[in-house]
């Protein structure tokens, strides 16, 4: 496993958003729009890490100091914008980019999605974790499944056709 430290995203870690979200990779994780210049193109990470609760928070990837990645972390039940709509309590929901392109296919990735696992599941009332690739994205999707993560539905979220995935806590305990 690559030696990697998950920390909480800080205001100056704006930046570093701000740059990550012109990376063509990451583009491309999340949107299916061929003329998209940015990533995620109505963030204002500023206030969004200043907003941060403990229903929905950032979190920084680190290789030896230097930072290759992002998570949001929220509980999709309670979080204030309901991206989710209606969702069961008691789950977690992922969101993972990396973002300089020489951090990909080295294992940061599952690195990163292995220590949020078990911090989410690290709280008992935790029964399992959504995530919402793209449908397009079967690089994604083989990642996540990976990990443990089975599709469980096709979903429109705003103009976003994804391949919702979740992770049993069970399901997760019994890896090898």
């Amino acid at each position: 496993m690559k030696s990697v430290r998950l920390r909480r995203a800080v205001p100056a870690d704006a930046a570093l958003l701000h740059a990550w979200d012109a990376e063509p990779h990451v583009i491309k994780a999340v949107t299916d729009d061929p003329t998209a210049e940015e990533a995620f193109i109505d963030a204002d990470w500023e206030q969004e890490i200043s907003d941060q609760s403990p229903v929905s928070f950032f979190l920084i990837g680190e290789e030896n100091g230097r930072p290759v990645g992002s998570m949001q972390v929220i509980d999709p039940h309670l979080e204030p914008t309901h991206y989710w709509g209606e969702i069961e309590p008691n789950l977690r929901a992922l969101d993972i980019w990396l973002g300089p392109a020489d951090a990909l296919g080295r294992g940061i990735g599952t690195a990163m999605m292995t220590q949020a696992i078990d911090a989410c599941f690290a709280a008992p009332e935790v029964t399992a974790i959504v995530i919402d690739p793209l449908s397009s994205n079967p690089d994604a999707h083989r990642f996540y499944q990976r990990l443990g993560f089975r599709p469980v539905e096709r979903r429109l979220f705003g103009p976003d056709d994804c391949l919702v995935h979740r992770l049993e806590r069970a399901h997760w305990e019994a890896r090898s």
